[in-house]
């Protein structure tokens, strides 16, 4: 695990080394440094002093000619931090001190340095150029695989250095076809996203669109399943062409031997001497690791072209029928705006996009919050604006209103729990009616005693009490009760309460024993007359 951490954390450095020798293309002064870098450029193996480089600099002009050699030198040593130059070993030769401490500081060119700034200028000067495609070139990579695989498969095989002429030949002819494919197609796609195209516009990149990529797809898929035969057949010769050709000619890898006398250097090999390259050319032609080929890709991107283009000819017709594109009204704006004074250019944006004055909003605060009127916005509490106000400017809500909601089975829940809910007081009812008058004898469920305690709560409620003087004119006067009733006409039984000395009214029930004082309970069944007035039949317990 350390050693994996290890290598971890140096590839991480190398990168940022590397993305560091970039700095100097975004850096303020990034115009000097370029002028600076193109000196180095213009020769190989450069090794200039400041002397030099300022002379060269006059010479070419820019921003950076009129450096004096204080700031020169402070430009130079940033480039050598960042990795785009380096210090140089030469042997100074002066006639004089002077000419000594002027030459002594010389620099060369890294090659990264190199490799950015050349890439830098072919994006600075051919950046928003349509490339063409060099279709022609996929014929001739066609023809050098069918070529090159008649002469691996032949007896003797086929010489190294014919091999190695062909190869070299055959990927530089497909490196350069597949950059240009993607150059403009990358071209291609950014002129199809604008918006912005006029009718003359529009049928130039028609044309474009129509028949040049159709000639390039259609080459291309002519060509494809061609060259993938052909790999096919040289496929199971390539390794052994391979190191045969390593075998006559190493080139730089000889220098990457440990070994007495040689360096340890990481060499960068030709296309095409390595596996790696046929597997990349392989992929372009043919789906081998289940993400499509490039072939596939490019048939895609052509079909997104050509919704784009249909997309950009919709736009204009119906700009044609002014139901969308204000194009020429807002260029005429953009006129007005430039050739107008400043306070007729606040007028101008007043009366094209009511841009007026500060108004307030009515979001009132919250509840909790009294804000004074004097109090400043800048200093008042903040309020909470809706998403739909803030991003639309209106409260209404959108999209479609949602179903109402269908509670039919959480009601038919409630009906069946209300019906076994009645059920269950109708028997504890019964069950009170059969133990009425001998409720000494009778164990009570849970259900009748909690209905039975019910009844007697409204009862002793409804109560009737009389004063009762004391006994011997010394007491506190008391209250005797003389009769109290509960009754539910739904259940159709009725409870009467009377105070009787000395009774004792015992219930046994599940959930405990009850014990009445001086209290006598009377159940009854009430039933309902013709007139509609009820009538009770009492059982005494």
């Amino acid at each position: 695990m350390g050693a994996s951490a290890s290598g971890a954390g140096q590839d991480g450095d190398e990168e940022s080394r590397r993305l560091d020798a970039y700095t100097y293309l975004s850096a303020p002064e990034r115009l000097e440094h370029v002028a600076i870098m193109r000196v180095f450029c213009g020769s190989l193996l450069a090794d200039l002093a400041v002397p030099d480089i300022m002379a060269k600099l006059r010479q070419s002009g820019g921003s950076a000619a009129g450096l004096d050699a204080g700031t020169l030198t402070v430009r130079l040593e940033q480039l050598v931090t960042w990795g785009n130059l380096l210090r140089s070993s030469h042997t100074v030769k002066a006639s004089s001190i002077s000419e000594y401490q002027r030459s002594r500081s010389r620099y060369q060119l890294s090659k990264l340095g190199e490799r950015i700034q050349r890439d830098a200028d072919g994006v600075l000067a051919e950046a928003d150029a349509a490339r063409e495609v060099s279709s022609e070139l996929l014929a001739l990579v066609e023809r050098g695989l069918r070529e090159l695989a008649d002469l691996v498969t032949a007896p003797g095989g086929i010489e190294p250095q014919d091999g190695l002429e062909r190869i070299s030949t055959l990927f530089v002819q497909f490196s350069e076809f597949a950059d240009s494919i993607r150059d403009f197609y990358a071209y291609l796609g950014q002129v199809l996203s604008r918006y912005d195209l006029d009718s003359a516009e529009y049928r130039g990149f028609k044309e474009l669109l129509l028949d040049y990529v159709e000639a390039i797809t259609e080459d291309v898929a002519f060509r494809a399943p061609r060259i993938s035969a052909a790999l096919d057949t040289l496929w199971p010769h390539i390794p052994a062409l391979l190191d045969r050709l390593d075998a006559h000619a190493q080139g730089l890898t000889g220098l990457s031997a440990q070994g007495e006398g040689r360096l340890e250097v990481r060499v960068q090999r030709s296309r095409g001497r390595e596996l790696a390259d046929w597997e990349g050319l392989r992929g372009w032609f043919r789906d081998t690791d289940g993400q499509g080929s490039q072939v596939e890709q490019l048939r895609d991107a052509t079909l997104r072209a050509l919704q784009s283009l249909l997309a950009n000819a919709k736009r204009m017709l119906r700009s044609a029928t002014g139901e969308m594109s204000r194009r020429k009204d807002l260029l005429r704006l953009a006129r007005w705006f430039d050739e107008a004074a400043p306070q007729d250019a606040h007028d101008i944006a007043v009366a094209a996009f009511g841009l007026y004055g500060a108004r307030h909003l009515g979001i009132p605060p919250a509840t909790d919050e009294v804000v004074p009127a004097y109090t400043s916005w800048w200093t008042g509490p903040v309020v909470e604006v809706p998403v739909a106000l803030r991003e639309r400017g209106s409260r209404a809500q959108r999209g479609r209103a949602s179903a109402v909601e269908d509670h039919s089975a959480q009601k038919e829940r409630l009906r069946e729990a209300a019906r076994q809910r009645a059920t269950a007081r109708a028997a504890a009812a019964d069950e009170l009616r059969s133990a009425s008058g001998r409720f000494a004898d009778v164990r009570l469920t849970s259900a009748a005693l909690g209905l039975l305690l019910e009844l007697l709560a409204t009862a002793l409620g409804n109560a009737s009490l009389r004063r009762r003087a004391g006994a011997d004119g010394e007491g506190t006067a008391g209250f005797d009760l003389d009769s109290a009733s509960s009754e539910d006409a739904e259940l159709g039984i009725r409870l009467t309460v009377r105070r009787t000395e000395g009774t004792r009214t015992v219930l046994d029930s599940a959930d405990g024993d009850l014990l009445l004082d001086d209290l006598e309970l009377e159940i009854g069944r009430i039933s309902a007359t013709a007139d509609g007035e009820a009538e009770a039949e009492v059982s005494v317990s």
